[in-house]
């Protein structure tokens, strides 16, 4: 359908060309170049992180994590069902067992009053995964954590710029995984980062993700050759890639801001259908600072939610709903189990939808969007 109003747009600022051609001046386009540098050290400054290393994606940020969790076969990792694969398969690739529990309703993570139920003598890590870059209830996940011996992996792949009781979330957990994948708030294409909040993990990332190299020690002049010490693999992220993100970093408050006022106009404008009970908004916490990196509603069930995505379409919005539980996927079932009852993972999930939300949207598709959802509901409620 001719303009069609995107679900999204990746974002573009205007100088990524120019920091694309200066990497290419350099002769410099492999990773770990000025513009990456550039990158990690704004994103550990800007966090408060301890260290920072750009990676090949949000997905990769997570190998990394849990191959430095060091989880053996049979090792246990709690996880909520309502998540991307890539949560779920950095774990298997380590060689874990699943364990999948119930997420809360209001902010669709996972519900840390169901995690200790799940602990075994065989549990190495709990992911906390925010979802829609609003922080899970991290105090209480890391009290846990701490009572039991178990690591704690934040996948922020959706939190970039958030905050949890005036903590940047990556930065709470023992690693912290970012995603500038081009649906993300800040894309680089393909990429992400990891947050190491330890600085003991710090050599062993660096070799890691160094082909199992000292090469980053070699790079400093601390050794005088490198050589292959240990297990590793390659997630440097090209510097082209780095430039493109670099040029958003710049102007990351432009970007969150922008996103924001977006979220806003959404917000104000559904709010009164919320408060007549026909959807649900996205509920935030106290001590929660999001990033708006996405706006959903929450309607009656599955077959509302495909009328109302099937309504928009005719009309020219895409409009799309979002994870399918993975313990109900046929790599769930063979790699993990679902602890306790799904009470809402499953009915939750078949009730949202994502709204267009991005970088400089356009007030008049914004209008439009805000309009068309109106007029479905308002019908809806005549027909009934």
């Amino acid at each position: 359908m001719e303009n069609m109003i995107s679900f999204n747009i990746p974002p573009y600022i205007g100088t990524e060309i120019e920091y694309i051609e200066q990497a290419i001046a350099n002769r410099k386009i492999c990773g770990d170049g000025q513009f990456t540098k550039k990158c990690n050290s704004w994103l550990q400054g800007r966090f408060n992180a301890q260290k920072v290393l750009l990676t090949t994606s949000g997905t990769t940020a997570l190998d990394m994590a849990m191959l430095l969790c060091d989880l053996k076969e049979g090792d246990e990792v709690i996880l909520p069902s309502y998540t991307f694969s890539s949560t779920a398969t950095s774990a298997v690739l380590a060689g874990a067992k699943l364990v999948f529990v119930d997420i809360r309703p209001d902010t669709m993570n996972i519900d840390e009053t169901k995690i200790e139920a799940a602990i075994t003598d065989k549990t190495k890590v709990i992911v906390a995964m925010h979802y829609a870059g609003v922080a899970c209830e991290m105090d209480t996940i890391m009290d846990i954590a701490h009572q039991h011996n178990i690591m704690v992996v934040e996948d922020a792949a959706q939190g970039v710029m958030s905050t949890y009781k005036g903590k940047y979330l990556g930065t709470i957990g023992d690693f912290g995984c970012y995603s500038f994948h081009e649906t993300k708030n800040y894309s680089m294409g393909e990429g992400g980062a990891l947050v190491i909040n330890n600085e003991k993990y710090n050599e062993r990332a660096e070799i890691l993700r160094e082909k199992g190299t000292n090469r980053s020690k070699f790079l400093r002049g601390q050794v005088d050759k490198y050589t292959w010490v240990d297990f590793g693999d390659s997630y440097l992220p090209s510097e082209l890639n780095a430039a493109y993100l670099w040029a958003q970093l710049e102007n990351a408050d432009l970007i969150n801001d922008n996103r924001l006022a977006v979220w806003s106009e959404y917000r104000k404008a559904f709010e009164p259908i919320a408060n007549t009970g026909r959807i649900e908004l996205q509920f935030i916490p106290d001590g929660c600072v999001h990033n708006a990196h996405m706006f959903y509603l929450k309607l009656k069930d599955i077959k509302d939610r495909s009328m109302f995505i099937d309504y928009m379409k005719q009309n020219g919005v895409l409009t799309v709903f979002h994870y399918v539980p993975l313990h109900s996927a046929p790599a769930g079932l063979k790699f993990g189990r679902f602890n306790g009852e799904d009470v809402f993972t499953t009915q939750e999930s078949e009730r949202l939808v994502r709204l267009p939300l991005y970088y400089n949207m356009d007030n008049n598709d914004l209008r439009k969007v805000i309009d068309l959802s109106l007029n479905y509901f308002n019908n809806q409620n005549k027909e009934r």
